[in-house]
C-alpha cells in the first residue's frame, strides 16, 4: 500500500494561507491534471509582486554621488578637533564617509600622514593628520587629482596647507553670507 506524499509550502505574503501540493506517486498519477491545477489555483493565488532593483553597496560610486559626499564630510571645527589627542581610524573614516581601507591606502601613499600605531598595530590619527587628510580628500575628491598628481602638488607647493586653509575660510565666509542673504 502506497502512501501519497504531501508537501506544505507557506506563502509569506498572506500569512493565513497554506498551500498543499501533492508530490507525484503511482497512486496520485491516476488523478487528472485538471483537478490538480484547479486545486493549486484555488489555494495559491499570490499577490502581484513589484520587482525592485536592489541597491548595491559594492563597486565604484557614480560621480554625482561622489560630489554629494565630498560636500558633506563631517570633520569638526579646529576647536573641537584639537580637544582630543588621537582619533581612531574608525572615527576618521566616519568623518570622511569612506572605508577604513581607503584611509590606510592614503597613509601608504602620502608621506605627510604619519599616524601613531600601538603594539597591536591600531592606527591613531593626531588632529594634524586629520587636517592633512582633509587636504588630501579635497585634492582627490573635489579637485579630481590623481594620486600621483596630488603627491606632486604636495611636493611642489610646500605652503599648500596654508592655501587650503585660506580657501576653506573663504568658503565658510561665502556660506555665511549666503545664509544671511536668504534670511533677509
Amino acid at each position: 500500500m502506497e502512501r501519497t506524499l504531501t508537501q506544505i509550502t507557506l506563502d509569506f505574503t498572506h500569512p493565513e494561507k497554506e498551500t498543499v501540493v501533492e508530490l507525484p506517486t503511482k497512486a496520485s498519477e491516476e488523478k487528472s491534471s485538471a483537478v490538480k491545477k484547479e486545486k493549486i489555483q484555488k489555494t495559491n493565488s499570490p499577490a502581484p509582486v513589484k520587482e525592485t532593483k536592489p541597491v548595491s553597496t559594492r563597486g565604484r560610486r557614480s560621480l554625482k554621488s561622489m560630489n554629494e559626499i565630498t560636500d558633506h564630510i563631517l570633520v569638526p571645527d579646529d576647536e573641537v578637533l584639537f580637544k582630543k589627542q588621537y582619533y581612531a581610524i574608525g572615527e576618521v573614516a566616519a568623518m570622511f564617509r569612506v572605508n577604513q581601507s581607503l584611509i590606510r591606502y592614503w597613509e601608504t601613499e602620502f608621506d605627510i600622514l604619519k599616524p601613531k600605531k600601538n603594539r597591536k598595530g591600531d592606527r591613531f590619527f593626531r588632529p594634524v593628520d586629520v587636517k592633512n587628510l582633509v587636504l588630501i580628500h579635497d585634492l582627490l575628491r573635489r579637485r579630481k587629482f590623481t594620486i600621483e598628481g596630488a603627491k606632486e602638488y604636495l611636493k611642489k607647493n610646500k605652503n599648500a596647507e596654508e592655501k587650503f586653509a585660506v580657501i576653506q575660510s573663504l568658503e565658510n565666509l561665502k556660506s555665511f553670507l549666503l545664509q544671511l542673504k536668504t534670511e533677509l
